[in-house]
């Protein structure tokens, strides 16, 4: 089992294979500041290879899940010069990189704001589940600034249409919208149909063989970037790996015996 690093901006709570992680700057509706970067960026180093963390549930406290990037941090960027501020916002895109090819089964919950940075990783995660009422927008061009880091994240999850649109109104939307945008996954009127939801999702993660499903997000991930008749000769050599390997045995066994797999007993 990982150790996990000692966090600030964060809340961390492990239950039954899944890692809890609670952004927790509520005063400021957990805008997103280079320590709380660092720090995510840590806990995902620490449980990369840790099979026993099945699912990665990120989240905010006090309402809210991001507001976007730290003004402070931004300030204090200023009386560094230029090389601060490409540091800055750069470390973010490497945290949504990391976020993005995490082995575990990335969850995002959204509630309240989820602005800029927020919304970066809403779109790094494999299933989103928004509360109707949430408020999601790229407001970075209504400041002067630009979504730099984001950008190229929103376009492969929604198109690059609709990112257009988005990023060049700093429009605001709900939910109900994200939903239809394919934002996210799901939109629930209410908070305890957000929890019924993320309990649901979570049972069925659990009935999935964690070996398997890192390796599968990895495939699909690479259905973006690798030249098809590779990807599917690698494909075929992880397949012949996986069949014979003790979680395809397991699978196998279980199914004939008629019995639960031992990963999701």
């Amino acid at each position: 089992m990982a150790e996990l690093p000692n966090c600030q901006a964060l809340l961390l709570e492990r239950v039954e294979g899944v890692l809890y992680v609670t952004l927790n700057r509520p005063d400021s509706r957990n805008a997103m500041s280079l320590a709380m970067v660092e720090e995510l960026r840590a806990v995902l180093r620490a449980v990369r290879g840790d099979q026993a963390v099945r699912a990665l549930v990120l989240r905010g406290a006090g309402g809210h899940f991001c507001a976007g990037g730290d003004i402070k941090d931004m300030a204090g960027a200023r009386a560094k010069g230029g090389d601060a501020y490409r540091e800055l916002n750069r470390a973010f895109g490497s945290l949504l990189e990391e976020a993005q090819y995490a082995p575990q089964v990335l969850v995002a919950v959204l509630e309240g704001a989820v602005l800029g940075g927020g919304f970066g990783l809403a779109c790094v995660s494999d299933i989103a589940i928004a509360h109707q009422g949430a408020k999601f927008g790229l407001p970075e061009t209504s400041l002067g600034i630009l979504p730099a880091q984001i950008a190229p994240f929103v376009v492969k999850r929604i198109g690059l249409t609709q990112t257009r649109r988005l990023a060049l109104t700093a429009a605001r939307f709900d939910g109900a919208e994200a939903l239809r945008l394919g934002l996210v996954h799901f939109s629930e009127a209410d908070d305890q149909a957000v929890v019924d939801r993320l309990a649901e999702c979570l049972q069925q993660i659990r009935q999935c063989a964690p070996g398997a499903n890192a390796a599968t997000k990895a495939l699909l991930l690479a259905t973006e970037t690798e030249n098809l008749g590779s990807l599917l000769d690698h494909a075929a050599g992880q397949f012949a790996e996986a069949v014979l390997g003790s979680e395809g045995v397991e699978g196998t066994m279980a199914f004939m015996q008629k019995r639960k797999p031992k990963w999701a007993e």
